[in-house]
């Protein structure tokens, strides 16, 4: 494997990320061994650049912003009003990144996260026309302040929209290479693609993010997941960026419910974050 970034997602830790958690947990990731760190901003104004910079510059961290599409946050068979909020809170995204020097915002920008409804070819194909209207505003936007969209795939509980790789590729084809890219996730690989490595390389040079984590959504490693066969597709595919742990503590009563994280996935949290790192470290 290529040297590149290994991060972590404050969401191991903590919910949400404020301007009184962000410093300390950053130098607990940077203390840990970590080079890269995924900032979530779950609404505007959680977290402030002024405040994201200073502790970016004190440890290092190379940071990447996540968005999370909460219940109302939709750009697909919604009112105009939700699209419309929806966008504000995307660019509200773009804008941190652009602040912070994040070169991506990811997540799955189509959908609230949970919501799920029976489609038609023919109801997909015209949501996903819609989804392309609703995110060519924020791709140009995106595109202007040198940041890209990387947007995610989610498993079959979590999302009826965009499930698997060929899906994201057919509903974001026009906008891909132009402010969009894909944003992937071992876990979500895991249960919707026969090949989690045919998957990465079919995203192949619009794969801008990779998120990883075991099948169970604990540590990477020691898990059922090939995790050499999945970094070889990285290589093959020239993808440069970084791998970044994406878990969740089952201390916090609303991170839980929403990743559905009902048991510890480790002794402790900081345990989680080392034990995925050493792995990752030895590929």
């Amino acid at each position: 494997m290529a040297d590149r970034l290994i991060g972590v997602n404050t969401w191991v830790w903590d919910s949400p990320l404020t301007d009184a958690n962000l410093p300390p947990l950053l130098a607990k990731i940077a203390a840990l061994g970590f080079n890269a760190v995924e900032l979530p901003l779950e609404n505007a104004g959680d977290f402030t650049a002024a405040i994201a910079r200073q502790a970016l510059a004190a440890t290092g961290l190379k940071p990447f912003i996540v968005g999370a599409m909460a219940p109302g946050r939709d750009l697909v068979a919604a009112d105009a009003a939700t699209v419309a909020a929806t966008q504000d809170y995307l660019a509200a995204c773009i804008q941190m990144a652009y602040d912070v020097g994040a070169p991506a915002v990811c997540g799955p920008f189509y959908s609230a996260t949970g919501r799920v409804w029976r489609l038609t070819e023919a109801e997909r194909a015209e949501a996903y026309r819609e989804l392309r209207r609703n995110l060519a505003p924020l791709a140009a936007r995106a595109a202007e302040a040198g940041v890209v969209l990387g947007i995610e795939p989610l498993n079959r509980y979590e999302t009826s929209l965009v499930n698997t790789v060929e899906q994201a590729l057919d509903a974001l084809a026009p906008l891909l290479g132009n402010g969009v890219g894909l944003a992937l996730d071992s876990y979500h690989l895991n249960i919707e693609e026969r090949s989690s490595a045919a998957a990465i390389r079919a995203a192949g040079r619009h794969l801008v993010h990779l998120q990883v984590c075991g099948n169970d959504r604990g540590a990477p490693g020691g898990d059922q997941t090939n995790w050499p066969e999945l970094v070889k597709a990285l290589d093959d595919v020239g993808y440069t960026g970084p791998l970044n742990i994406e878990s969740f503590t089952a201390d916090n009563a609303s991170i839980a419910a929403a990743a559905s994280i009902w048991r510890p996935l480790a002794p402790s949290q900081d345990r989680l974050a080392s034990d995925g790192l050493a792995f990752l470290r030895g590929l």
